[in-house]
């Protein structure tokens, strides 16, 4: 039977206008053999989207072969191979392409070429929240790069909201088969494609930030540059027409997104889908944490300690409190996201369900029916299982006000 055996070399150097290297570059050819082999590899982050190109030779020989049949993982043959940065999953059809060798070693290469940059596109958004609950309007600012001094400041958790673009791209959604703390069926592994851009908080939206919108502090363990809690899902988007995502965007003109829509029109402003908030989390990793890295307990993890606040590590000193602590405090994640695991539990869009399924999806919104909302990301006062990337719960009450549940700003951007 042909065998193909793979060995991997870096990739080509890149367009010098927008690097984007390339990086985790691997491939494995499917067992038992059928002509298919899966190649995987992350383009750095970055504003541009890429034509991919792959070439391969015998090593033996130093011989071309052809590499024409190449595709998305979930795609066909002829689909353009065209990404934003992230992770990405092809499959190269070799049996087609090489029919007849049997060949012992094959040296694989990948080339990224920068081709578009989406108009009007910038990297981040800020949103001036200063005027406070009496302002009319709430001037916004775009920005290509992080100012001097960086967003990690008081100003960029207090009086200033701003939000990160993340490009469209796939990854795998859920947890594998054994990974310590996997709520099994809850986190099912599976495809999912993301074909617009989005923008999501640096931040988990503080408390600052939201009485400047809605005129005061809910919060149980108070601070201005702490996470707002006791907010509901009612609260940020309604319970009349801010319930009925996902037949419908639309939210109540009195909750916060309300509010927000209303004082800087023109912008989707809303909570993330429960895919988008996990595609922002992982920033193209795969493991349980978005810093790159497994846990090796289900309560108590040295590599939890260092993205978040989470049940084992209030005693650290981050942020002065042994709650929920200050914003920004712990390791962000390739994007510059802070606090996706622990704080506070953040609510997503989405109605719950008890499987994510297996099935490729597309730009998913979850359930059509159904009394609950998906939450993400665990709390202060969960042990390390509960604040994995892929880690999901939900709450039947969307009036429910608890000290460990917030949320995050999302805006998707058509294009």
């Amino acid at each position: 039977m042909k065998r193909i055996l793979l060995v991997l070399l870096a990739a080509a150097a890149l367009d010098a206008a927008a690097q984007a290297p390339i990086s985790g570059l691997s491939a494995r050819q499917r067992y038992p053999w059928n002509g298919l082999v899966d190649v995987s590899l992350t383009l750095a982050d970055g504003a541009w989207r890429y034509d991919l190109s792959l070439a391969a030779t015998n090593a033996a020989t130093g011989e071309a072969l052809s590499v024409a049949t190449v595709y998305p993982r979930g795609g066909a043959a002829g689909d353009p191979l065209r990404f934003a940065p992230g992770e990405v999953r092809l499959v190269w059809d070799a049996g087609t392409d090489v029919p007849e060798s049997v060949i012992e070693t094959v040296v694989l290469s990948v080339s990224a070429t920068p081709v578009e940059r989406p108009a009007d596109s910038p990297l981040y958004i800020v949103v001036d929240l200063s005027g406070g609950a009496s302002a009319a309007s709430y001037p916004v600012a775009t920005l290509d790069a992080e100012p001097a001094g960086g967003f990690n400041t008081t100003e960029y958790k207090t009086t200033k909201l701003v939000l990160r673009r993340i490009n469209p791209g796939t990854f795998t959604m859920g947890s594998p088969a054994g990974e310590v703390g996997r709520w099994d069926d809850y986190e099912t592994q599976h495809s999912v494609t993301l074909t617009q851009a989005f923008y999501i908080g640096l931040f988990e939206l503080t408390q600052k930030q939201w009485s400047l919108v809605m005129g005061s502090n809910p919060a149980s363990y108070e601070g201005d540059a702490r996470p707002v809690e006791c907010v509901s899902y009612n609260d940020i988007r309604g319970s009349s027409a801010g319930g009925e995502w996902p037949a419908s965007d639309a939210v109540d003109a009195s909750s916060f997104l309300g509010k927000i829509r209303t004082r800087a029109p023109g912008y989707a402003w809303d909570l993330p889908t429960e895919a988008q908030w996990e595609y922002a989390c992982r920033a193209g990793t795969e493991s349980a944490l978005n810093s790159g890295k497994d846990l090796s307990d289900p309560y108590e993890d040295a590599n939890m300690a260092e993205v978040g606040r989470y049940d084992y590590n209030t005693g650290d000193g981050m942020g002065g409190y042994s709650e929920h602590t200050t914003v920004g405090f712990y390791l962000p994640n390739a994007w510059g996201l802070y606090d996706m695991h622990g704080n506070v539990w953040e609510w997503s869009r989405d109605r719950g369900s008890d499987s994510l399924g297996s099935t490729p999806a597309t730009d998913p919104k979850g359930p059509t029916s159904g009394s609950s909302r998906e939450m993400r990301g665990g709390s202060w006062n969960n042990a390390a299982k509960a604040c994995r990337s892929a880690c999901r719960s939900s709450d039947t009450n969307l009036s429910n006000r608890r000290s460990d549940l917030g949320f995050r700003i999302s805006m998707t951007l058509s294009e």
